[in-house]
């Protein structure tokens, strides 16, 4: 089964610290300055790029049709219309098939490229909502999302569709976190994940947990911690001048 991860491209999603949005050009120039740290490209395992390169690379994931892409944005800073969105980026989060053979398996990468913003509860927050995001799909008249401290990987359960539930028969969740990285460790652990392995070549441990019913009751409840909408419509409300009213 081919999983289109372009469902993406015109969702927002808002959590209570965070909008999602999907990965567009506009983003690349402050996600480019990001990646030229050298901390970010060891947390995520990254070379250097050159910013045309960068938009080759956003080009690719917008079109990807197995990538899930959306950049993190500060829900307070992006609520006032007079701060560009380049300015409320905060980090990006991915989720992506890694096994063409095998669909039931996907990854989700998650970064946090301010520093400031790390260690304020945000990892446990996008990791409930990209579980959600990743499970099911609910059609929601007006929704929005959030994110994490540290880059941490997340094999994940399912996908939205358009028009409902749909499941691609992922029964469990997978992460990869540095060893040295006891917060992100403790947090999944929060979850129910528990250690699968250790690599001491890699310097990282694999946690994993089997979603069942009692999980998904803990983790989603009745689903009502996030809201999506339409993202186009979102942004061109925001970005649309003011009219003061006519006497």
């Amino acid at each position: 089964m081919l999983l289109k991860m372009r469902i993406n491209e015109d969702t927002l999603l808002e959590g209570e610290k965070v909008v999602l949005v999907p990965y567009n050009a506009d983003h690349v120039p402050r996600y480019h300055q990001w990646m030229c740290s050298p901390e970010l490209q060891k947390l995520t395992s990254s070379d250097p790029l050159t910013l045309e390169q960068e938009y080759d690379m956003q080009r690719c994931w917008r079109e990807d049709d197995d990538k899930c892409t959306f950049i993190i944005l500060d829900k307070q800073k992006w609520a006032d219309p007079s701060i560009p969105e380049q300015e409320c980026m905060v980090g990006d989060v991915n989720i992506f098939l890694t096994d063409p053979s095998d669909p039931s398996l996907a990854e989700l990468e998650i970064m946090i490229a301010v520093p400031c913003y790390r260690g304020k509860g945000l990892g446990k927050e996008v990791t409930r909502m990209m579980m959600c995001y990743g499970r099911t799909k609910q059609v929601f008249k007006d929704l929005l999302l959030v994110v994490t401290t540290l880059y941490v990987r997340i094999f994940c359960v399912c996908v939205f569709t358009s028009t409902g539930v749909h499941k691609l028969g992922i029964q469990k969740f997978e992460v990869k976190i540095g060893l040295d990285n006891k917060i992100s460790i403790a947090m999944f652990k929060k979850f129910h994940f528990r250690e699968l392995s250790i690599s001491e070549v890699f310097q990282e441990v694999i946690l994993g947990v089997t979603v069942n019913e009692a999980l998904q009751k803990h983790v989603f409840g009745n689903m009502d911690f996030m809201l999506q909408r339409e993202y186009g419509k979102a942004r061109d409300s925001r970005q649309a001048p003011f009219t003061p009213l006519s006497l």
